[in-house]
């Protein structure tokens, strides 16, 4: 990943130019020599400045002359992207079927546009001579080589020496990892404690090391710096352990030697404090001899690969470090401010709640906040208001907010450069916001922050980008499912850093009310993405749409019936509206037809309608369709002409379109209304061989006639790419009538069959060696199902509903069968499931959760036989479906045969 271009806020508009002066450089715009010697002037001047701002980019302070000129460059370039766009835009061609008199016309506005454009293009040429005669009138490449060797102090210093004494929460995890460091094993044992920047690591690691540090020979508490100099750190290393300072200047390896010398046959804690990179710690780690003594090292990080690395991928040497629990985070601030939480005044209660809030469980956050209202307790609640508001990066003028700011924002100047756009673009969405992966990634690469790296598929990039966030805890993981992360959110104190660099890099614009766009709309640069929170009730007057031209991300969360005209928004790649709740909503997308660089349009709504366009062919870039709504009149006729269209969610209400065969280019595909469809379209499906995922749901006037049924298995045997396939359309005449299908998508990692039923286990299920997830329903279930359902060395999530439950045959799971299933659920029409399987010793090996649904012929107390064989189980779900028997019932009954499994349980009813 190193070698990827960069993708930071400048340069997120940069890299895209500069790629498109590229284009007009290839033969399609050879006969334009005008054009052509332009886009060759451009790129010379652009790109040498190129080389200026990638070293800005890495500077947090920046000289304000240099400071001037990135934004002059920053803000010239989106001019000359969008200059270029217009001109493409011209250059697309027209509809070939048009009369003589249409294409002249055509021809002749063509013409004076590319006169206006060529125009636009020479002042463009000016104004990049200016921007490089400014670099070297202000010397902006000494001025950032001058900065570059200031090395500010490191704001973890004084979380070293920060007291602990009443920091709730900390006992438990001290304690823990205090009993894992102190057993009697002798060889050398490394422990990570990771998570998120702010969370209390190195004030859990000092505690330990107080605690623990006496009955070692040797000790050190040691931090690494961003950017280690390994000669002084490693010197530093030397001083702590008591060692004499060498007299002559040492190589690395001259002091990792007599660093060895010094701790062999000792005893000996270090604590590497803060490690952001495993390369470093390949080098640390040879200091420290492997002698047998018990010595013991802690490494603190904000980063799961380099815990896991420091670990050797062990899991039961990393101790991740979580948030804290609503509890604990009100004991520690009340504990701060008043000394316990019965002492907090009735006017501070509400309030006091809504900070807590905003810190979201940050041990930082809290102690620096309570240290703020306990020098003020006394005084109005106004007062204690306002530093409510303070809590926002942008309002941070107190040391003590300013430190947190500063610790936060060392996690932000640690991301490469080619993560920063796509980290500060998680703004456009609201606070407490979860944000889906499968969204997130495609709007990067919809705006151009994703690089092709060796032919590369451009999401398979942008999924990598979201785990490294994932990985370095800039974004606190959500919902997953079979170890994969699905969604995400930002954590508030983050996101204020976030909406902070996004105002300083004028990359996202974030409004709540009609004065906030006006702010906007008075602002010194044009606003460029524009994310809006609005209430019910909202119009966008004219004025302030037409200022909002140039934005290419406009995400509208709110429940507004107020749709803006769209006709201004020429340069829009991404275009997102997101209603929770209202009813009478109708989206008016009938002029989106018009945004030729549109990439991404997704409209998400509970209720409501939307409207579309009857033609959309004009959006030739568009790689993403996605109509989450109920109804929609209907879809464009011309959508199967959309050649880029990689993504198509269609509406509630639609059935596939007409000609679906034609595109070719789809990887996802999810109808929601199969019975609209026509035989020939079921047929069609089969071409779209690129298909990755496929959801077919809600049958509608199935009764399929079997001609249908046949087509549609027909299609499905040839998508030899599916990786996901979700079928639920109530087939329940054509039971088994999927189990011809003799040759599979063999790639397959999700199968969900719900509504279609079979007599047995497809043995062509047992063929899918790729398959982590499969959801089945069965007439029954015998032991032969369960051997080829066993079989599926990736099957992690396995849910069954079995229709007839046999009283007197149980079938049986044997050792070694489900070798990784981590998740069982177990759910009848109306029958006792707990009777439907029986564990031997040595099943499901690493099974942790058992999901059971219970009905009225439940035999109270009944438990699946041989449950206590289950050595991994860790919570039991039930799901009370029940008329007769009571959720207490239940809840006793399963804590009862917990208490006799080894590993206790938690049974939790629903």
């Amino acid at each position: 990943m190193v070698s990827a271009p960069i993708v930071s806020a400048t340069m997120g508009v940069m890299n895209p130019l500069l790629g498109k002066l590229a284009a007009l450089l290839g033969d399609e715009y050879k006969k334009l020599k005008g054009v052509r010697k332009q886009a060759s002037f451009l790129m010379r001047e652009l790109g040498s400045m190129k080389a200026a701002l990638e070293k800005l980019e890495l500077m947090d302070e920046l000289d304000p002359l240099a400071r001037n000129w990135r934004d002059h460059v920053r803000e010239m370039s989106y001019d000359m992207e969008n200059c270029i766009d217009d001109f493409m835009s011209q250059s697309g061609g027209g509809d070939a079927k048009a009369g003589l008199i249409k294409k002249t016309a055509r021809r002749l506005k063509a013409l004076r546009e590319r006169h206006r454009i060529g125009h636009r293009m020479e002042e463009l040429k000016v104004l990049a001579l200016e921007a490089n005669e400014r670099r070297m009138r202000y010397k902006i490449d000494e001025c950032v080589d001058s900065c570059s060797g200031v090395v500010p102090v490191d704001p973890r210093i004084s979380a070293i020496y920060k007291e602990a004494v009443g920091l709730v929460g900390i006992d438990g995890p001290r304690e823990e990892l205090v009993s894992r460091l102190v057993d009697t094993e002798k060889k050398l044992k490394v422990i990570s404690i990771v998570g998120f920047g702010g969370l209390g690591k190195t004030t859990l690691a000092k505690q330990v090391y107080n605690k623990i540090g006496g009955q070692f020979d040797r000790k050190a508490f040691v931090s690494v710096s961003q950017r280690p100099d390994m000669t002084s750190f490693l010197c530093g290393l030397q001083l702590k352990l008591g060692m004499e300072e060498s007299s002559r200047v040492c190589e690395v390896q001259d002091i990792i030697d007599r660093l060895r010398e010094h701790l062999m046959h000792k005893r000996y804690l270090i604590v590497v404090d803060d490690l952001w990179d495993e390369s470093a710690w390949n080098i640390i780690s040879c200091a420290f001899p492997e002698d047998g003594n018990g010595s013991r090292i802690i490494v603190t990080t904000r980063l799961g690969d380099v815990a896991s690395g420091v670990c050797l991928h062990d899991r039961e040497c990393i101790y991740k470090m979580n948030p804290l629990q609503e509890q604990d985070s009100r004991r520690l601030f009340f504990n701060r401010v008043f000394g316990s939480e019965d002492g907090c005044p009735p006017q501070f209660k509400v309030v006091s709640a809504e900070i807590l809030k905003k810190c979201g469980g940050l041990p930082l956050a809290i102690i620096t906040v309570a240290s703020l209202l306990g020098s003020c307790r006394a005084r109005s609640r106004n007062e204690w208001e306002s530093i409510r508001d303070s809590l926002s990066a942008k309002f941070a003028t107190k040391p003590t907010l300013e430190e947190m700011r500063s610790i936060l924002n060392l996690s932000y100047m640690h991301l490469p450069l080619y993560l920063r756009a796509c980290f500060l673009y998680l703004g456009m969405y609201p606070e407490d916001h979860k944000i889906r992966k499968v969204d997130l990634v495609r709007q990067w690469v919809a705006e151009g922050f994703v690089s092709n790296l060796h032919g590369s598929n451009l999401e398979d990039v942008a999924n990598s980008y979201f785990h490294e966030l994932i990985n370095r805890s800039m974004v606190q993981p959500e919902d997953t499912l079979c170890g994969e992360v699905l969604s995400c959110s930002v954590h508030d104190m983050m996101r204020d850093l976030i909406l902070s660099k996004c105002s300083e890099d004028n990359f996202i614009s974030v409004a709540y009310d009609c004065e906030d766009l006006a702010r906007q709309h008075g602002c010194q640069y044009k606003v460029h993405r524009l994310s809006l929170k609005l209430r019910a009730g909202f119009a966008m007057s004219g004025t302030i749409a037409s200022s909002l031209s140039q934005i290419r991300s406009f995400s509208w969360f709110g429940e507004s019936k107020y749709t803006p005209s769209l006709l201004q928004f020429k340069y829009l790649r991404v275009l997102v509206f997101e209603y929770a709740n209202h009813r009478d909503m109708v989206v008016d997308l009938t002029t989106v037809g018009h945004l030729f660089q549109l990439r991404y349009l997704k409209v998400s709504a509970a209720s409501g309608s939307i409207e579309l366009p009857t033609e959309i062919r004009g959006l030739v870039h568009l790689e993403t369709l996605d109509i989450d709504v109920q109804s929609a009149q209907s879809i464009p006729s011309d959508i199967t002409m959309l050649r880029c269209l990689s993504h198509l969610i269609l509406p509630h209400d639609i059935g596939l379109p007409n000609g679906i065969g034609n595109m070719k280019s789809l990887h996802t595909l999810r109808c929601y209304c199969l019975g609209k469809s026509s035989l020939e379209d079921i047929e069609g499906l089969g071409k779209l061989t690129n298909l990755r995922e496929l959801t077919l749901t809600k049958s509608y006037k199935f009764d399929m006639v079997k001609a249908g049924v046949d087509a549609l298995v027909s299609s499905i045997g040839k998508l030899r790419d599916l990786k996901s396939l979700y079928l639920a359309c109530n087939l329940e005449h054509y039971v088994d009538l999927l189990d011809t299908l003799s040759d599979p998508p063999l790639r397959m990692k999700e199968l969900r069959l719900r509504g279609w039923p079979f007599y047995k286990v497809p043995k062509w299920i047992g063929d899918l060696e790729c398959l982590h997830t499969l959801f089945l329903c069965i007439e029954q279930l015998s032991t032969d199902d369960i051997h080829i359902l066993g079989q599926l060395s990736s099957l992690v999530y396995l849910s069954l509903k079995v229709l007839c439950i046999p009283r007197d045959r149980a079938a049986i799971i044997c050792a070694g069968l489900f070798p990784v299933l981590e998740c069982l659920a177990l759910r009848s029409r109306d029958d006792d499931v707990t009777t439907c399987m029986q564990f031997k010793t040595g099943a499901m090996p690493k099974l942790r959760k058992l999901i059971l649904g219970i009905h009225d012929r439940w035999g109270g107390g009944a438990m699946p036989v041989g449950m206590v064989c289950l050595s991994s189980l860790e919570q039991i779900y039930v799901d009370n479906m029940s008329s007769v028997h009571d959720d207490h019932n239940i809840e006793s009954a399963f804590r009862n045969a917990a208490q006799v499994h080894p590993r206790r349980p938690s049974v939790t009813i629903y």
